[in-house]
């Protein structure tokens, strides 16, 4: 059975589009792609799939050149499938096991442009390094993810209760049932993961140890890749880093907290394979001044999130189905001790927001801290909107408690901000007499409610 993807639409408008680039579909190993792709194919009368890892003899036809109007029938008649324009889906999966194949997708836009042709690897980005400008212009990249807390819902069969959940805003909150429901239901996806082999067992079976089998399978397969990402990085140093980075996940990455005595330029380029790998996804400081955001990003001082925080739990030594401590603290703590206490509320927080924005683009997370020696006033996450900055607090408390994000939104003259917590929808508005007397508006937005950001 094919649960719904955030990406299944925009696939479905580049399909119907009467111009379409050949598309790229990036992503970490394991997030879903072939298999969206192939719900895609169900729409066209042909649907063709080659993987280039297990079917290497198709390889060789792009080896004598790149004239894809060679290229094409030969593959057809090795398939035994007809690729006629705007009837077939062509798709080759784990193309980065063939440069040529990847050149050759530009050549798909100049002479079959009517032709609907999707690319995907799992190491896709290693290749790409090495062609930069293989189709400016002529190629379309979409990113993909693990599932969010929305897709898990809508696979769990509780649509009715995402609509429910729209309906509510800071003046009109759930009802307290709902929002029990919800939090009970966000506390399960902390454990599950958004991994989509994981979360279909999940709701097969309401079995966490079955889940924890199949994401030990998928960091194991995620280590059977590491010697593969560069010769010169030692697969144990790519693994020592990956569990160092769940260790210290919404925390200033310190490599010397990398264990066996690495060099720090050796960790950092382990840390940088890794966020090429899609297994990191890497938060940057900025100093909040204005948009872009990047333009004042340092590249020295980041956080680093995991791609999925049931991945992370797993690498943690986390025995689901035992009562260890964090099982316990997750399942059962707190609404408030489960958002102030520990990483997995801010972890999450940041993989939904990022995971709800355009597949179109690829996207970049910030965070901002006060440099000076020994302060403590941070703010988890910058965004974008309406052409200002809006900071995000992932925090459980009382309007006093804020005193980061009152001081952050003083300082830049902010008048609008996100507290994100097991809260039920809420607001505050603070008539900031110590500054300019302007009102600061904080909208609580519920961790289960982000895609409504």
């Amino acid at each position: 059975m094919y649960y719904e993807r955030i990406i299944d639409r925009y696939l479905s408008e580049w399909a119907s589009h009467p111009i379409h680039k050949p598309i790229l579909l990036r992503g970490a190993r394991q997030v879903g792609k072939s298999t969206a792709v192939k719900h895609l194919g169900e729409s066209f009368k042909y649907y063709v799939e080659i993987n280039l890892e297990k079917q290497p003899d198709y390889i060789e036809l792009f080896k004598k050149d790149l004239d894809v109007k060679r290229i094409v029938p030969q593959m057809a008649a090795m398939c035994s499938t007809p690729i006629v324009v705007n009837e077939t889906l062509l798709f080759i999966d784990e193309i980065q096991e063939s440069r040529q194949a990847i050149m050759a997708l530009r050549y798909f836009k100049e002479d079959m442009p009517g032709l609907h042709v999707i690319a995907a690897g799992s190491l896709l980005e290693f290749v790409l390094d090495d062609i930069p400008t293989f189709g400016v212009g002529r190629i379309h990249s979409m990113y993909m993810f693990p599932m969010t807390f929305d897709e898990f819902l809508l696979a769990s069969g509780e649509q009715l209760l995402i609509e429910a959940r729209r309906q509510a805003n800071a003046d009109s909150p759930l009802p307290t049932p709902l929002h029990d429901k919800l939090v009970g239901l966000i506390r399960t996806f902390m454990l599950v993961g958004g991994m989509p082999e994981s979360v279909v067992k999940w709701v097969e079976t309401h079995d966490y140890l079955m889940c924890q089998e199949v994401q030990d399978d998928i960091i194991s397969g995620y280590k059977a890749d590491f010697p593969k990402y560069k010769k010169k990085v030692d697969p144990q140093l790519l693994s020592a880093t990956m569990r160092s980075a769940a260790s210290q996940a919404t925390n200033k990455f310190v490599y010397a907290q990398v264990p066996g005595s690495y060099k720090t330029a050796e960790v950092k380029k382990a840390l940088e394979l890794l966020i090429k790998a899609g297994i990191l996804i890497p938060v940057t400081h900025t100093s909040g001044n204005g948009l872009p955001l990047g333009d004042e990003a340092d590249e020295s001082i980041r956080k680093m999130l995991l791609l999925d925080t049931g991945l992370m739990l797993r690498l943690l030594n986390m025995q689901m189905g035992d009562t260890t401590a964090i099982t316990t603290h997750i399942l059962t703590s707190t609404a408030a001790d489960l958002v102030n206490k520990g990483p997995m509320a801010e972890m999450l927080a940041g993989l939904e927001m990022l995971h709800y924005l355009s597949p179109n683009l690829h996207h970049d997370l910030y965070y901002w801290a006060r440099q000076a020696k020994n302060a403590t006033a941070e703010i988890d996450y910058l965004f974008s909107k309406d052409m200002q900055v809006l900071p995000i607090e992932v925090k459980a408390g009382v309007q006093g408690g804020m005193k980061s994000l009152w001081d952050f939104m003083r300082d830049k003259k902010l008048t609008r901000a996100i507290r994100s917590s097991l809260e039920n929808f809420g607001k505050f508005d603070y008539v900031d007499l110590k500054a300019d007397g302007a009102i600061r508006h904080v909208v609580i937005l519920p961790l289960y409610a982000l895609s409504q950001r």
